[in-house]
């Protein structure tokens, strides 16, 4: 376990992340809940045998860090690959769950590797996505002008790759596009898996020529046809540092698009607190603020 700051987050972190996967802590020493996450994850990295790194953040000290990753509660898990964030939590949870997700990204002693893209985003009540499926359904059934229930209902559908049925549920609001970031979203998504490209040939050409922008574009719609998310607004991103405008912003509404998609629902909170953001949702916006901004 390394602490980490401004000074050496670069080395410890980022150039740390290119060779193994990278677990950052931030925490404060006030935390309660802190402190009882922080001995599980040490001995969770030693029982992995460095099959991750641990490093650990006081984001009372390290401001500038801690606003980099848009947190907004502590404990937050943040887990890098590569130099970017593939996944994380909010919370002290038990050692059972911290396994469960690591087991997802890394390699324990008698593991196997997993992919590092994060997985699509799960509906409330996936355990039985039928019964989900009907009740979304059934809501935009009984009130069609419900724009968030159809957005609901159509992203499980796309979800669960029943094209045809969601466009047909998407056409009643096809004409909201303008006047709607989640409809536009889903407008998009569509409009990806609609797109036919050989990523082969794309690659080609953004290796020629770094500034084939409709090249980069059209590979970032075919990851989002394979709902890799967070590998679509990488390469949105590679745009927008280059072009902030190109295409009447088409990078930037195609990038805040994917992050209305992947938002998922805000966790019940105690009344005056305000509810945390999802880890790898937080960490992009602050990218593209970043970019757009700069």
């Amino acid at each position: 376990m390394i602490d980490v700051t401004i000074d050496n987050f670069e080395q410890e972190v980022i150039a740390a992340s290119m060779d193994q996967p990278v677990l950052v802590d931030f925490w404060a020493p006030w935390c309660g809940p802190c402190k009882a996450l922080g001995p599980i994850l040490e001995k969770l990295e030693v029982d992995y045998a460095g099959a991750f790194k641990l490093v650990k953040i006081n984001s009372d000290d390290e401001q500038q860090l801690a606003g980099a990753f848009g947190i907004r509660s502590i404990p937050t898990v943040i887990l890098l690959k590569e130099g970017r964030p593939v996944d994380g939590f909010t919370g002290a949870l038990p050692e059972g769950k911290v396994r469960e997700f690591l087991d997802k990204h890394v390699q324990a002693l008698d593991g196997e590797p997993e992919e590092a893209e994060v997985p699509p985003v799960e509906e409330p009540g996936a355990a039985d996505p039928q019964a989900q499926l009907e009740k979304l359904q059934h809501a935009v059934a009984t009130d069609p002008a419900n724009d968030d229930a159809r957005f609901d209902y159509v992203k499980a559908l796309l979800l669960g790759g029943r094209l045809d049925d969601a466009r047909r549920a998407f056409e009643p609001v096809a004409s909201k596009t303008g006047l709607s970031r989640r409809i536009d979203a889903l407008s998009r998504w569509l409009d990806a898996l609609s797109f036919q490209g050989n990523a082969a040939e794309l690659e080609t050409k953004i290796v020629a020529n770094k500034r084939d922008f409709q090249a980069r574009f059209d590979k970032a719609r075919l990851l989002i046809g394979k709902q890799q998310w967070t590998a679509a607004m990488d390469e949105l991103l590679e745009i927008l540092m280059r072009d902030k405008a190109w295409s009447e912003d088409l990078a930037r509404k195609t990038y805040i698009a994917i992050l209305e998609i992947i938002e998922p629902p805000r966790p019940k909170v105690a009344e005056g607190q305000i509810p945390p953001d999802d880890p790898t949702v937080a960490t992009y916006r602050r990218r593209l603020s970043s970019v757009v901004l700069s």
